[in-house]
């Protein structure tokens, strides 16, 4: 049974034991309720993917220690690099987590305002004066006599009035420091989610410029097999028309250019609403950035390729880099810091007021002849009975705190998992170009042979057809493992915590 439970069950102790109680908590500055631990992160010793390099088959992945900083400039494209550049200046979601830092340092501001003593000034000034009454006197007889006359009459006076008030909570229980450890926490989570934005800005603004620049390759690439088909179609009409060869021939080559020309307005759409969201990204209008993606007369622009093998570090590294986590993580402190603050409500509250007052009949006689009045002294405010609303406050204190555990076990887990994912994709992605591009070189062979063989008789227009189709399959197929391979890279980069370390760090406000 503590000091403040005696006192309930015996209100005469109040002078010797709560007295002793508060003084005691206040020299020794005691914060009621738990104090914050970190917790433990179980993360693994090393991570679980990796790759056998061989000859033929380069590493992709290395467990040296990650290399984070502005990891996007490996790709080396200039224009991609201004582009996330006007993106963290820009973007609309990056301006709102700032503003909600900004939000959060007020607050801290305003919770640590709540540990000093406040200072009002007052002042006043009245004017009042008495009024005057008439008395009627009567008749005697026929003859009748008034009289009128003033009584109690005084002219008006003038009052003034100046003071100070002063008040200060004497955070015996903590319940004020436990509000500034919260709202400390919460600055530092609010500053973690700017940088989890920045992370997601980032890696979407290069996954979008990548994905754009793959549907121009693929544009590139449809618009020169439908060039060289529509140009196989008018050799085989000719030859049909000569006698050379069947009118089968020559509708199956026109229909061949036509089924890879009907492949353009799709490339096209997809490519366009993919530089609308890069726009979009950066803060601009969706139109904003169509004149600086466009690919320059015969030179397609290459889908950014990234720099092998990418260091990940090991797992704990990784859970320190993650702005998520460690977002998670201070919100736990945080609401570990309100479970305190309810804990302290529930104890009794010691206010130290005073006050100081002048008053004069004149402005000029608050300094000199003046009434001057003051008071000070503690007040104690004592919770008895409240139907168990402060202890239901401890609980939900409590289980908030709880969840925001859970909370942080689970970014914790997904972290782990975004990189384990991104590894294997990363890995096994680079692998399948590497077939692939095996793949495009033998079709393109196969092609030759066949155009060939065609042209001197040696074999039927259909072994031309499906050569054809099969290399302008492989070759489609090899530019989007390009962006596939890249687009892994970038989300390999951001499992790992890399994001924007430069200027937009620096908050001005």
């Amino acid at each position: 049974m503590n000091a403040f439970q005696r006192f309930i069950m015996n209100p005469g102790a109040l002078t010797g034991t709560l007295t002793g109680t508060l003084v005691g908590a206040l020299l020794a500055g005691c914060a009621v309720g738990p104090d914050y631990r970190a917790p433990q992160a179980d993360a693994p010793a090393q991570w679980r993917t990796t790759q056998a390099a061989s000859a033929s088959t380069p590493a992709t992945l290395a467990d040296d220690p990650a290399d984070l900083q502005r990891w996007w400039t490996r790709l080396n494209d200039p224009l991609l690099d201004a582009l996330v550049r006007e993106a963290v200046a820009g973007n609309l979601d990056v301006a709102t987590a700032t503003a909600r830092v900004l939000e959060a340092r007020a607050v801290l501001r305003q919770a640590g305002g709540a540990l000093y003593p406040s200072l009002n000034a007052t002042g006043g000034f009245t004017r009042s004066g008495a009024g005057s009454s008439a008395v009627t006197t009567g008749s005697t007889g026929s003859a009748t006599s008034t009289t009128t006359g003033t009584l109690g009459s005084s002219g008006p006076t003038n009052l003034f009035q100046a003071g100070f008030d002063a008040s200060w909570e004497i955070d015996i229980f903590g319940a004020n420091r436990r509000a500034l450890e919260a709202a400390r926490d919460s600055y530092d989570a609010a500053q973690w989610d700017r940088r989890t934005a920045l992370l997601t800005l980032i890696g979407d603004v290069t996954t979008r410029y990548v994905q754009a620049r793959g549907y121009q390759a693929r544009l590139a690439l449809a618009r020169e097999t439908a060039i060289s088909q529509q140009e196989t179609a008018r050799l085989t009409r000719v030859r049909y028309q000569a006698g050379a060869t069947s009118g089968l021939d020559a509708a199956n080559a026109a229909g061949e250019a036509q089924s890879t020309l009907a492949t353009i307005p799709a490339l096209e759409a997809s490519y366009a609403q993919t530089v609308h969201s890069l726009a979009v990204l950066t803060g601009r209008t969706p139109d904003a950035l169509i004149e600086r993606m466009e690919a320059p007369a015969n030179a397609t622009p290459p889908v950014p390729a990234p720099a092998l093998p990418v260091a990940r570090g090991v797992p704990a590294d990784t859970l320190l880099a993650r702005p998520d986590v460690r977002a998670a993580e201070r919100r736990y402190a945080q609401y570990t810091a309100r479970v305190g603050q309810a804990e302290a409500a529930r104890y009794p509250r010691v206010t130290l007021t005073g006050s100081l007052s002048t008053s004069g009949t004149q402005f000029g006689d608050l300094a000199r002849h003046s009434s001057i009045g003051w008071s000070i002294g503690p007040s104690v405010t004592i919770p008895l009975f409240d139907a168990g609303r402060l202890k239901a406050a401890v609980d939900i204190a409590d289980a908030q705190r709880e969840q925001y555990l859970i909370a942080y076990r689970s970014a914790v887990l997904t972290a782990l998992t975004d990189v384990e994912n991104a590894s294997v994709s990363l890995s096994r992605e680079t692998e399948r170009t590497q077939s692939l591009q095996l793949s495009a070189d033998a079709y393109g062979e196969a092609a030759k042979l066949a155009h060939a063989r065609y042209e001197s008789g040696s074999t039927g227009f259909l072994d031309v057809l499906t050569a054809d189709r099969s290399l302008y399959s492989a070759q489609d197929t090899l530019i989007q493992s390009r962006v596939s391979v890249t687009t892994d890279y970038i989300a390999l980069n951001k499992a790992l915590g890399g994001g924007w370390d430069g200027d937009a760090d620096t908050l001005t406000r």
